[in-house]
């Protein structure tokens, strides 16, 4: 009998031998996964924190390089296929392009309000509002313009792939 329980004994042994061990592999993959999962979370919110500073900035320097009819600026921010709804129109960038290089700019000043910069990889969504000041035949005419931008990062960095803005009225 002695012999026989033994035998019984040692494969069960084994079996629950190599289910400690299963088990405490799992426990120290789940430790592990959870001691990174702040620093991943942590550094995807850093890039996207970084990645929202630097479309702020675009958003900036598509209003100075419009305002100064700045088309090389533009060409850089401006994706080569963006889809841009202007005064009820879809205007293709060659469109864009062209009436900025030839138009006087009456504008007298584009105030950016606060804008939100959303982040989803290596897309991002920003919306706001922006005030306008123009002159026309010496008269000052003041809009407020709402707005949503789509940026993608491609290559080597962030371009407008899409916007669309409309007059706010008060």
């Amino acid at each position: 009998m002695v012999g026989h329980r033994q035998c019984i004994d040692t494969p069960d042994m084994r079996h629950s031998g190599s289910i400690n061990a299963r088990n405490i592999m799992r426990v120290i993959r789940a430790i592990i996964l959870l001691g990174c999962s702040p620093i991943l979370l942590l550094r995807a919110q850093q890039t996207d924190a970084a990645a929202s500073g630097a479309i702020r900035a675009l958003e900036h320097e598509w209003v100075e390089a419009q305002s100064h009819n700045d088309n090389r600026a533009l060409n850089l921010i401006l994706d080569s296929d963006v889809v841009y709804v202007e005064y009820s129109r879809l205007v293709t960038k060659a469109d864009y392009l062209l009436r900025i290089k030839h138009e006087d700019p009456s504008t007298d000043e584009i105030v950016m309000e606060p804008i939100t910069v959303r982040v989803f990889g290596s897309t991002a969504i920003v919306t706001g509002s922006y005030r306008e000041t123009q002159r026309h035949g010496g008269i000052r005419k003041f809009t407020r313009w709402r707005f949503i931008d789509t940026w993608a990062y491609k290559k080597h960095g962030w371009v407008l792939i899409a916007a669309g803005s409309t007059p706010v009225r008060d």
